[in-house]
């Protein structure tokens, strides 16, 4: 695992890029992108939250690949919870699962849980350490030192 800081946007293109997000649904079915990167996101790619909505519903609250090279990593169970480090760690074990079986060469990961999501990079380190090898960027903000999500 590398730590950097930088935009998780200027990697789009040339990695795959992480998103972390929450369990939550709309009555349309479309996956709540509350805040930092996932809104980010839904803004970029207008039909994120129906395709996100859509596998919460038929799959639940997991690692999905998205297209377009996005991946969304729950951290909260749901848009007005706190994040979670249990599932912050079962996320990290389903990406690194999906990362292996894709064959993808380069993840960049948002700090989970990190920035809007009030936990520390020192609590949430610990969970990621031994799952995400030299694949796998970890990328703060600069201005914040946050997760641009979560």
């Amino acid at each position: 695992m590398q730590e950097i800081i930088g935009d998780l946007w200027s990697y789009q293109g040339r990695g795959v890029l992480v998103l972390t997000t929450n369990g939550s649904l709309t009555r349309a079915g479309r996956a709540v992108l509350g805040r930092g990167c996932a809104r980010q996101a839904g803004e970029r790619y207008p039909d994120l939250a129906l395709r996100l909505g859509t596998l919460l519903r038929d799959h639940g609250n997991h690692v999905h690949e998205l297209g377009d090279e996005l991946v969304s990593f729950p951290v909260e169970e749901t848009a007005w919870s706190h994040p979670d480090p249990r599932l912050i760690r079962r996320s990290a074990e389903e990406l690194r699962a999906l990362v292996d079986r894709a064959g993808f060469q380069l993840v960049i990961v948002p700090r989970p849980g990190c920035g809007f999501g009030g936990l520390s990079w020192p609590e949430v380190r610990p969970l990621l350490a031994d799952l995400f090898d030299e694949r796998f960027l970890v990328i703060s903000a600069p201005e914040a030192g946050g997760d641009q999500g979560g």
